[in-house]
């Protein structure tokens, strides 16, 4: 059987993953576990930190929480199937399908399975702007790097993936999606 387990201890098939199956404790907890970049940064930043990161630049825009959540859980298929880098990732078509497959199951869950292609066009704006704020931090060479200008002060700094898990629950909480019992 090809099950997997999360950490809230919940098994099941990631290839034949149904809404039930999600929780924003196993989501928290990898993505503030999984580290951006492949691990090539200057120090330890994770996925969970990148997506908080998002979620408030779409806030100092004024987004709805609606688009903040998207914001928020735009990697959240990759608490499942861990994170490959860009350069890689589009050569991996059955990856990105699986990915998809996931990604939706994960909306569907969080009540986002309708997002307009606006709302995508938007977290996949503040994804990418973000990422140029994070290559030319986080990574040597990348110094002289051009970054579009942002509404927030991204978060930048080293941070323990505890703190991170904690902060990416309650910044869920504050969007309405409320933690599962165990």
């Amino acid at each position: 059987m090809n099950t997997m387990t999360t950490y809230s201890g919940r098994k099941f098939d990631p290839m034949q993953m149904t809404p039930g199956d999600v929780y924003i404790e196993d989501i928290a907890h990898a993505l503030s576990l999984l580290c951006r970049g492949g691990g090539q940064l200057s120090y330890f930043y994770s996925v969970g930190q990148h997506s908080l990161n998002c979620a408030a630049e779409a806030k100092a825009r004024g987004w709805s929480k609606r688009q903040q959540l998207a914001c928020l859980l735009h990697d959240a298929s990759e608490g499942y199937i861990s994170d490959i880098i860009r350069p890689v990732k589009i050569y991996l078509t059955n990856y990105l399908e699986i990915e998809s497959k996931i990604m939706g199951t994960i909306l569907t869950h969080f009540g986002l399975d309708d997002l307009t292609e606006e709302e995508n066009r938007r977290w996949k704006q503040i994804d990418d702007e973000i990422l140029e704020l994070e290559l030319k931090t986080l990574l040597h060479g990348e110094e002289n790097r051009a970054v579009p200008p942002l509404f927030s002060v991204p978060d930048l700094a080293e941070h323990t993936p505890g703190e991170i898990e904690v902060r990416f629950l309650q910044e869920a909480e504050r969007l309405g999606v409320h933690g599962s019992d165990r």
